[in-house]
């Protein structure tokens, strides 16, 4: 092995893919309820300002694609010759996330009514926000020092903090962090129109063009953590000390600048970046405290196969489900329901509405591990 390729293998942290297989897991509980009526106040969103566990999860997942460009990428930061053929392996996977979005936007209208379906179709997202932060956050880490790094996610921070509470929305006359009327939502109606939009809403989208803005920030964040977790010079129990310190700190200034601008998952305010960001560095911390340091692992298997394929068991995951509510089949009353409907039934007739709802959403997670555990044992790992 050559020292180039020496350096250019990524280094592969057990925690890492714990973390990000429980984040994904817990993406797919909350968005496949049985029931969207009957759902555990956790496993809902905030109405609007404040957080619910629900909430953490998409950062979380943002945090943890920083921390995994550190690992991947690291290596050929060192080699500036590099950097041009990275840049563009990271633009054809983003362009991939990007695409998968679309499509899971598109189907099934696009195979029936495609005319109708590409002039409706939502283009934000989320594997659409994953594609734009993975592919931006690379190209600032290959071409940035951490500490012109830092410099950026702090300006991300405070540009947009004054965009959102200084600038005057037009139409309105005055800066506002409301649903329909705050600067994020006019340039979201501006650009994509309406009919782009998130279909519950259609006057904003919770994955909007300038919300984006300080989504990078989160990415950066988890960059910066990465960083130091591969630091040598350091030894594992001062680096758990100091992130989980830094996270502690960061729950903290997002909890103090919440009192001015308020945490919001759908506006992505910057005192959600700091809020989210603190709690995943506390948590990454933990569990390599924890798996590579201390090497208690055993538990780890569950959530590491959902980590190693995620985008994978994402897309399914988003897919399937609308494939099961194309299939129709006849009911124990002799009428016409869709698949996923009939396989539901059983759940709500053995359970309350709530718990049958949730024992839905927990069948669906074991039914991918499944499938998730055999992949892995079988060494099958899909890259997108």
């Amino acid at each position: 092995m050559t020292a180039q390729t020496a350096l250019d293998k990524p280094v592969r942290l057990l925690s890492l893919d714990f973390f990000r297989g429980a984040t994904v897991a817990a993406m797919i509980l909350v968005n496949n309820p049985g029931d969207w009526g009957h759902i555990y106040a956790p496993l809902e969103h905030a109405e609007w300002n404040g957080c619910t566990p629900t909430d953490l999860i998409f950062p979380f997942f943002l945090f943890i694609v920083g921390v995994s460009i550190a690992y991947a990428m690291g290596g050929k930061k060192a080699d500036p010759s590099s950097h041009g053929k990275t840049i563009v392996k990271a633009l054809k996977r983003a362009s991939i996330l990007f695409g998968l979005g679309l499509f899971l936007s598109l189907f099934p209208k696009v195979f029936t009514a495609p005319l109708e379906a590409f002039q409706q179709v939502r283009i934000p997202g989320v594997l659409q926000r994953i594609a734009v932060v993975f592919l931006i956050s690379a190209i600032i880490f290959l071409k940035n020092t951490e500490k012109n790094i830092f410099k950026i996610l702090l300006a991300i921070l405070a540009v947009y903090w004054a965009l959102m509470t200084f600038i005057p929305v037009p139409g309105v006359g005055y800066a506002n962090l409301e649903k329909e009327t705050n600067l994020g939502a006019w340039l979201d109606r501006s650009i994509l129109t309406e009919a782009h939009l998130w279909k519950s809403a259609k006057t904003w989208d919770p994955e909007g063009i300038l919300s984006t803005l300080p989504a990078i920030a989160t990415g950066l964040f988890g960059i910066l953590v990465g960083v130091y977790l591969k630091r040598k010079d350091v030894d594992a129990a001062t680096k758990i000390s100091w992130l989980f310190c830094t996270g502690c700190a960061a729950v903290a200034l997002g909890l103090l600048w919440d009192l001015q601008f308020p945490i919001n998952k759908s506006l992505w305010t910057s005192s959600f970046v700091l809020y989210t960001g603190g709690l995943a560095t506390m948590i990454l911390s933990l569990c390599y405290w924890i798996i590579d340091v201390q090497q208690y692992n055993r538990f780890t298997k569950p959530f590491v196969v959902y980590g190693v394929n995620a985008i994978t068991v994402f897309f399914l995951s988003g897919l399937i489900p609308r494939i099961f509510r194309m299939i129709t089949v006849k009911g124990s009353n002799g009428s016409d329901m869709n698949l996923q409907s009939w396989l539901y039934s059983g759940f709500a007739a053995s359970f309350s509405p709530i718990n049958a709802s949730l024992a839905w959403a927990i069948s669906f997670i074991l039914f991918w591990l499944v499938i998730l555990w055999v992949m892995y044992n079988k060494k099958i790992i899909i890259k997108v």
